[in-house]
């Protein structure tokens, strides 16, 4: 599976006042998954394991400037689940709730 695909996610925080977006790019690179996020004239890029964690990477560096990017991958009820996380390169997450077990109804695209 190659995978050149874009996303276009609003930006939360940093004086965005809720109408600044960013744009992922996701790349596969051999059995690595490089994401680049252009905003503000500004590109971060990770490459990780699987798009879920390289998010993470990016998000660290956008928080930086107190910003967030308003998506799945960026909220705090998420968690990549073992085969659904490894099928979907982390592109697919579980969204969960405190005391309950996932469920396949709750699987969310990161972005």
């Amino acid at each position: 599976m190659t995978m050149n695909e874009q996303y276009t996610v609003f930006l939360i925080g940093g004086g965005t006042g809720g109408k600044e977006q960013a744009v992922f790019m996701l790349h596969d690179v051999g059995t690595r998954c490089r994401l680049t996020c252009s905003y503000r004239n500004k590109v971060i890029e990770a490459e990780e394991d699987d798009y879920f964690e390289a998010l993470c990477q990016i998000r660290k560096q956008l928080e930086v400037e107190g910003i967030l990017p308003f998506c799945y991958g960026a909220s705090c009820n998420v968690f990549p689940e073992g085969t659904v996380t490894d099928m979907s390169r982390g592109l697919v997450v579980c969204k969960v709730k405190a005391g309950e077990r996932p469920k396949e109804s709750e699987l969310v695209n990161i972005f």
